[in-house]
């Protein structure tokens, strides 16, 4: 058949730019190998490990919470079998909402892996498809690491860790990212012991120094032991379990240590396998990611790159927000995304969440500025929750009073980030966020609080 675009992939970047452009008026496919749609997020990647944070998160509080709560009786036990089953449940809900959306948008969903042969030619099993626009959603894999061998048994990735046979005794994760620490933090309040290997001095790099210390300290009070520092150099499956051995970069002193399984959780790389980009010319960085242009053009014309095979954070909202600016660019629409108001979130409890500069990066660029901050531990709400820890720090231009980012450690920090995504995309100052009414008792005064410790000061603190 011919279309107007074929995209290629059917993650969160991939359906949405499907659905947008059919709702823009085009003929639209979507090319996916796997037999469900929504791409690694939705099948084994944020959906998923978000269904067992929120499990392992409930059974934490009934563990620690409820009796001071007054709810007395038999604490729960985790049943890995049914968890996994909510688990399963909750995927199907939401790749079956996919397929409906397709549905109702009129998008051809082609079943099967894509090879692109030439501008303007899709293939997929022994059928080429005409396209007179093809865009690339392919998304991206888990990163290897020398010396480490993944059976997605014993040696894992988040895929496998997503799929475990029972809950491991004794976990090994390498990598103190977003992915190693979410699935550790599932499996340490499942009962497991767990290790964490970070190459670098400091947990969750990229993100505000402040907050990162702070949730290293959380984390070792949830019981969770993270070794920074740490370059691993081999790992070993064994017969009933796994080594891995690391050296401490302090002293170049070498260490071994075993668990039941290993979590190799160093980041991702594009996936891009099979598309015959070398054949057609497509330029690639020199991280193998889909060079493009402002408008996601490849170096050949016709072909768009979207999402973790193109530059930037692999985040399912980054590609989302990609997927729906190509589409418009496609229409004929001026598509675009603003990536200085991208936010990050880290699913533990508490949650992480920033978006915008950090205070490294002011002072690395020189800029001026000053910065809010307010506890939630000044917070009613979250002091009747147990839900105390943590902060929020806003940083504004000195001159200006605009946020320029914004850092959350503390109960539902990826919701409350938002608020100060929108004020930034209108470039509102501190004092913008200062002056409006928050309800009370809300989680959400603390933002409101940070916005006034850039000002005169907070109330509460």
């Amino acid at each position: 058949m011919s279309y107007d675009l074929i995209v290629i992939g059917s993650g969160p970047g991939g359906y949405v730019c499907a659905i947008r452009a059919a709702q823009l008026g085009l003929k639209v496919a979507c090319v996916e190998g796997r037999d469900t749609l929504g791409g690694t997020c939705l099948n084994v990647g944020c959906i998923p490990s978000k269904a067992l944070l929120h499990a392992t998160h409930k059974l934490h509080e009934a563990e620690h919470n409820f009796e001071a709560m007054g709810l007395t009786g038999a604490k729960p036990k985790p049943d890995w079998k049914k968890m996994l089953a909510y688990k399963e449940d909750t995927i199907g809900q939401n790749t079956k909402g996919i397929e409906f959306l397709f549905k109702k948008n009129k998008v051809d969903w082609i079943k099967g892996w894509a090879s692109i042969p030439a501008p303007g030619k899709v293939k997929v099993g022994d059928t080429t498809h005409e396209a007179k626009k093809i865009v690339i959603a392919s998304g991206s894999e888990s990163s290897p690491l020398k010396g480490v061998e993944v059976d997605e048994k014993t040696v894992v990735t988040s895929t496998g860790a997503l799929e475990l046979g029972k809950i491991p005794k004794k976990m090994i994760v390498i990598g103190a990212g977003v992915i190693g620490l979410e699935m550790g933090s599932v499996f340490a309040r499942l009962g497991a012991e767990v290790t964490v290997l970070e190459y670098l001095d400091r947990i969750i790099p990229g993100n505000d120094g402040e907050v990162a210390k702070t949730f290293q300290r959380i984390l070792k009070k949830q019981g969770m032991e993270i070794i920074t520092g740490a370059a691993v150099q081999k790992s070993e499956a064994l017969k009933t379990k796994a080594k891995v051995t690391y050296k401490l970069l302090k002293d170049d002193s070498e260490h071994t240590i075993d668990a039941d399984t290993v979590l190799l959780a160093t980041g991702r790389r594009p996936y891009t396998q099979g598309l015959g980009l070398d054949k057609l010319g497509v330029k690639l960085t020199e991280r193998g990611q889909i060079a493009t242009d402002k408008h996601f053009a490849t170096s050949v014309d016709g072909i768009h790159a979207i999402g973790d095979a193109i530059e930037g954070p692999m985040l399912a909202h980054k590609a989302e927000d990609e997927g729906m600016a190509v589409a418009e660019i496609l229409a004929g629409q001026a598509g675009h995304v603003n990536y200085g108001v991208i936010p990050g979130v880290i699913y533990t409890w508490p949650e992480v969440a920033s978006v915008g500069e950090t205070e490294e990066s002011l002072k690395e660029a020189g800029r001026s500025y000053k910065t809010g901050k307010f506890s939630f531990m000044g917070n009613g709400r979250a002091k009747a929750n147990f839900a105390a820890e943590g902060f929020v720090k806003i940083l504004a231009d000195k001159e200006t009073d605009r946020i320029l980012g914004a850092h959350i450690i503390g109960p539902y920090a990826g919701d409350l980030i938002h608020e100060i995504c929108v004020a930034m995309e209108f470039g509102a100052a501190a004092e913008d966020l200062a002056r409006t009414c928050h309800a009370h008792p809300t989680y959400s005064e603390a933002v409101r609080e940070a916005a006034l410790a850039c000002g005169d000061g907070a109330i509460h603190a």
